[in-house]
């Protein structure tokens, strides 16, 4: 925090968002008003007994006159107490609550000095006269009064004490002593109340920036939060916020039982749109079906956001399936009656219409939010399948795909036997060296027909039936042999899964596979996905401290596409941090995209961890990232993924290491 002690009171002003010095201090007054009204209370309540204690020495030095000063003490003391009691109860400033301490404190210095000077004790009065300096330091340094103040109350005392020096007629040595020590006590008591005056202003301007600062950090992180959870486009909330709101009526349907339907809403045939009339046009069309369809559910205190490129959610509190597909017809037909012109459909139809995938939550054995998420978009394929320009609701007496989830499952338990699955690696650059120094394993799947199946596909199916457990140790033992065995590359990193690391004897068994192939753990690296909701529980992070002392590091992959992507950064340290490629590709085109990836690299980099940009797909999105002094990246323009012994580069490393082995 910078500190403004040192600088001018005008410089200072203008620091804290004032014009004039005189403004500034008029903030001090009402800023501190409280806590000095406070101050001042307790200290008169500790001050008049003190005060009235000093009886004793009435008695021991001037017991002549004790008789009119003890009734005196009592008297200024419980009247300076009642007057300040008043003004407390009335709400008055500080300003006058401290003029009653001053006023008191003086008071009762005259009202003790007065009868005192008539004591015919001279020679012990002489002493005890000494006393009055408790007087004026009281009004520097007891009380946190003014320095203005404070000033005049302690030179009224000092003035008194001078008067009375005329009442006794002392030798001219005491009356330069005691003088001398009067002004030495007024001089130190008031250079000292001047500098805790001042420290006390400068605590204040520290205390009243660190307020603006906090206060500009956090309308800077909301701003920062409108921004990544607000589409650039559509100005609506885009797929990470409608994950959050997702989650939201997910928790409320899980505690309460309170249902809810999910809407997805696809254009039809955007992609030929936006091929024939431009990208502009595009954006153009997604922003009227945006606006149209906010308009439709409003009414309806639905939530509607930006789910994907032409995709969009509707989220909404309903009972009945039949009241889902009657809000999914009327998008529909609202959709249509805009009538955007469609040239380019393949299905005769000459305007743009949308498709729309409904479901709403049931009870249901072992029901996920995923799954709920999964039957929309199941019935949004059904309506595409029906011809589009339609709305359909989740059946779930209907197979997907004609049963295909069920066959993938079957395939899956071959798949390793029957080489129906294999790995391809997608190489890493370190942008310091330029060199490939890692590369990532993906998993491929083969189906009999001799398609492939797509990882988003058959991913899912492996960890719902718990095939993914072998497939895991298989991947690590193929990637093992393929690269690191063969010493193509420093570095392979592997997707994990959450059934992976809570599988009784994970790390054991991963242990056994270094061995086998002579791998060292510190060329291994496992990839956790921040956008899988996974529960962080003590069993995965035993795995995970089991697997660390093998060696093996662990990347946080997708950061900024999940919910738990702060909690663990905040519970596990990672070697690399990999941001996902939705926040580059927002960037290069959106200012305040760029903004926001160069604040999330800000608080990756904060936290220690290597930082991996993933997507990049151009020598633009490169520059780009090496702006931001990025350690490494991934995408098309680096290299696509690859079988080991296809894929260009490394098989270009691995001649690479051959020539330098035998050098």
């Amino acid at each position: 925090m910078r500190q403004l002690s040192g600088g001018s009171e005008l410089g200072r002003s203008a620091a804290l968002g004032t014009d004039r010095p005189d403004e500034l201090r008029v903030l001090y007054k009402a800023y501190s008003n409280d806590a000095r009204r406070a101050l001042a209370r307790s200290g008169l309540w500790l001050a008049v007994p003190v005060y009235v204690l000093f009886l004793i020495t009435d008695l021991v030095f001037i017991p002549d006159v004790s008789h009119v000063t003890i009734p005196a003490r009592f008297l200024i003391g419980g009247f300076s107490l009642l007057v300040l009691e008043t003004q407390f109860s009335r709400q008055r400033r500080a300003g006058e609550l401290e003029a009653t301490c001053a006023a008191a404190v003086v008071l009762g210095y005259v009202v003790w000095l007065l009868p005192a000077l008539q004591t015919t004790n001279a020679e012990a009065f002489s002493y005890y006269a000494a006393f009055g300096a408790i007087f004026m330091m009281g009004v520097n340094l007891f009380f946190s009064l003014e320095f203005g103040l404070a000033l005049a109350s302690s030179g009224l005392i000092f003035a008194f004490f001078l008067l009375s020096l005329t009442e006794f007629h002392y030798s001219a040595a005491y009356c330069l002593a005691f003088t001398t020590f009067y002004l030495c006590c007024f001089v130190f008591t008031s250079y000292v109340n001047w500098k805790l005056n001042k420290e006390r202003f400068n605590v204040f301007l520290n205390a009243r920036e660190a307020e603006l600062q906090q206060q500009q950090a956090t309308e800077r992180g909301e701003a920062l939060l409108r921004l990544s959870i607000t589409d650039s486009l559509t100005g609506m909330e885009n797929r990470r916020a409608a994950d959050i709101r997702l989650k939201q009526f997910w928790d409320r349907w899980r505690e309460k039982r309170a249902p809810f339907a999910i809407l997805l809403v696809d254009v039809d045939f955007f992609k030929k749109y936006n091929d024939y009339y431009g990208h502009q046009e595009g954006d153009h069309c997604l922003v009227t079906v945006a606006n149209a369809l906010s308009n439709i559910v409003a009414p309806l205190g639905a939530t509607v956001g930006r789910y994907g490129g032409e995709e969009f959610i509707v989220i909404l509190d309903l009972e009945s399936s039949s009241d889902a597909l009657a809000l999914a017809e009327a998008i529909c037909q609202g959709i249509e009656a805009l009538d955007i012109v469609h040239a380019q459909r393949l299905d005769g139809f000459r305007h743009v219409t949308v498709s729309v995938g409904a479901t709403i939550t049931r009870d249901v054995a072992g029901a996920k939010l995923e799954n709920v998420i999964n039957e929309a978009d199941r019935a949004l394929y059904s309506a595409k399948a029906s011809g589009r320009n339609c709305a359909r609701i989740f059946d779930p007496n209907e197979l997907p795909g004609g049963d295909a989830s069920e066959n993938i499952a079957a395939i899956l338990k071959i798949a390793i036997q029957q080489n129906l699955v294999s790995l391809v690696y997608q190489p890493i650059q370190y942008l310091r060296t330029g060199e490939i120094g890692a590369y990532e394993a993906l998993m491929r799947l083969q189906l009999l027909d001799g398609s492939n199946s797509s990882p988003a596909v058959f991913i899912p199916v492996a960890e719902r039936t718990g095939a993914i457990i072998e497939l895991g140790y298989w991947a690590i033992r193929r990637a093992c042999c393929d690269l690191l065995t063969r010493d193509i590359v420093d570095t392979v990193s592997i997707n994990v899964s959450p059934i992976q690391l809570r599988a009784p004897g994970f790390a054991a068994q991963v242990a056994a596979i270094l061995a086998e192939t002579g791998v060292s753990g510190h060329r291994v690296a496992f990839e956790i996905t921040e956008g899988v909701d996974m529960e962080i529980r003590p069993d995965v992070l035993d795995s995970i401290q089991d697997l660390k002392k093998l060696g093996i590091k662990f990347w946080l992959d997708d950061f900024g596409t999940g919910f738990a992507g702060l909690s663990w950064l905040r519970l596990m340290e990672f070697e690399t941090v990999k941001i996902d490629k939705s926040f580059l590709h927002d960037a290069a085109n959106n200012d305040g995209a760029k903004i926001l990836l160069e604040d999330i690299i800000g608080l990756v980099r904060n936290r220690g961890h290597r930082i991996l940009v993933e997507g990049v797909e151009d020598e633009e999105q490169l520059n780009l990232v090496k702006s931001f002094g990025i350690d490494a990246v991934q995408g098309y323009h680096i290299g696509r993924p690859a079988p080991a012994l296809k894929h260009p580069i490394a098989m270009m490393n691995a001649g690479h290491r051959r020539l330098q082995a035998t050098a």
